[in-house]
């Protein structure tokens, strides 16, 4: 698949994209997610792709959304680009298979929202992060009033959001927004060691996981447990549940097939 907006490299069983509009600071526009869509749909059906990177190209993971399109929309327009921008993200959210953000600059609007969307966030050292739309007389569009309140709480969520700041890496680790901060020059290389770590295990069961936590983090305990039985007991009708045992007992190297 072609694209002018990113850049999509498979090594092995892990695939990178690369938000690639570094003018504009990789910022979101119509076309860049229509290809995200695209991208993430093709990488959904690939049974060969195991785990995801996003990243940006250049200095910025994204700066945003495009300012410049948005400037003159209509009310109903605005709906039309929200609208697509938050189906995009859910869809990242939603795929199976693990998605890390390696945050290599600014991530900012629309870029915060893009790491969001991801499961796991690997972060420069150089990297900022914010939501800084109020100071653009509108709200975050692409679902950052969500996210941002159950990863970080509401209450911080709210000072960011309403006071339009910028934070640094370490702020946004110490925050839980970013689960790792590496070396910019690291950035890369520690986010492909966790995807090659991630897609050593059984792909069945990481699914699964990421299954029952996305679905069990929005409705009540009592039920979450009961969506997670459901799928522990589903993985015992695998053979990587059988291989994986049998690897352990014998003291050897599991060797999973997806199935």
């Amino acid at each position: 698949m072609d694209f002018n907006n990113l850049i999509l490299e498979k090594k092995e069983s892990i695939a990178i994209i690369k938000i690639n509009r570094p003018k504009a600071l990789n910022a979101l526009n119509t076309e860049t997610l229509i290809e995200i869509d695209k991208a993430i749909e093709d990488l959904k059906n690939d049974n060969d792709v195991n785990v995801i990177i996003l990243s940006g190209e250049g200095k910025s993971f994204v700066a945003g959304a495009d300012i410049v399109e948005m400037k003159e929309k209509t009310a109903a327009k605005a709906r039309e680009f929200g609208n697509l921008g938050a189906k995009v993200f859910r869809k990242i959210e939603l795929i199976e298979k693990p998605v890390i953000a390696a945050v290599n600059g600014f991530a900012l609007g629309g870029g915060c929202e893009l790491a969001m969307a991801c499961d796991i966030r690997i972060g420069s050292e150089k990297a900022k992060f914010g939501q800084p739309e109020v100071g653009l007389g509108i709200t975050p569009g692409f679902s950052g009033t969500q996210r941002l309140s159950r990863i970080v709480g509401a209450a911080k969520a709210k000072e960011m959001i309403f006071t339009g700041n910028m934070i640094d890496a370490k702020e946004a680790e110490k925050i839980g927004l970013v689960n790792i901060l590496v070396s910019k020059e690291d950035l890369m290389d520690e986010a492909m060691k966790m995807a090659e770590k991630i897609a050593s295990n059984a792909t069945i069961a990481v699914k699964y996981s990421k299954t029952a936590i996305n679905r069990g983090i929005e409705t009540d305990i009592e039920t979450g447990i009961e969506i997670e039985k459901d799928l522990f007991a589903i993985c015992f009708s695998t053979e990587d549940q059988k291989e994986g045992m049998g690897a352990f007992i014998e003291k050897r190297k599991p060797n999973f097939k997806n199935k």
